[in-house]
């Protein structure tokens, strides 16, 4: 009866720590596998008003304080200040915003460029994944772009051609 009684602990602790284990284990997968579609589907909307609505929305909330109520920028955007930080650039079409492939754009506001780059550079702008939705993100970096004249928006489009190419 020992034997009977040790063996139905000894499956007891099995199971309490695998089943766990494996729960744990395909909720990592599964999580990984979505972060890294939604990340690798990034495709910005310009045309689309209701995205533009939302965007302006959001980009007054949380960007123009620092980019401008216009997409201008901060003075100088170019030079180092004082303290060593870069100002906040313009996201018109002066500014280089456009350069950038639509997912590049969206990874520095979800995570920060210091994130991207995998070093410290020491800047004003927070990363946004917990305080912006992935759809608000998107939204906000569409309205930006909705603002650009057609040449910009073509020059900006061959830009994430190339990279989904790659």
């Amino acid at each position: 009866m020992s034997l009977n009684f040790k063996s139905i602990i000894k499956n007891k602790l099995l199971f309490l720590i695998i089943v766990p284990s494996i729960i744990l284990i395909l909720g990592m997968i599964i999580y990984l596998a979505e972060e890294k579609v939604a990340e690798a589907a990034i495709t910005l909307n310009p045309d689309n008003k209701e995205t533009i609505l939302l965007g302006k929305s959001v980009y007054v909330q949380n960007c123009a304080s620092c980019h401008g109520a216009k997409l201008e920028g901060q003075k100088d955007w170019m030079s180092r200040l004082p303290d060593g930080l870069m100002p906040a650039p313009p996201h018109d079409e002066t500014g280089h915003t456009w350069h950038h492939s639509d997912k590049y754009l969206f990874m520095i506001t979800k995570y920060g460029i210091e994130d991207i780059i995998g070093q410290k550079y020491p800047n004003n702008m927070p990363a946004y994944k917990n305080i912006l939705s992935d759809k608000e993100i998107i939204s906000v970096l569409s309205y930006i772009k909705s603002t650009w004249p057609n040449k910009v928006k073509k020059i900006h489009d061959q830009i994430n051609n190339r990279e989904k190419s790659k």
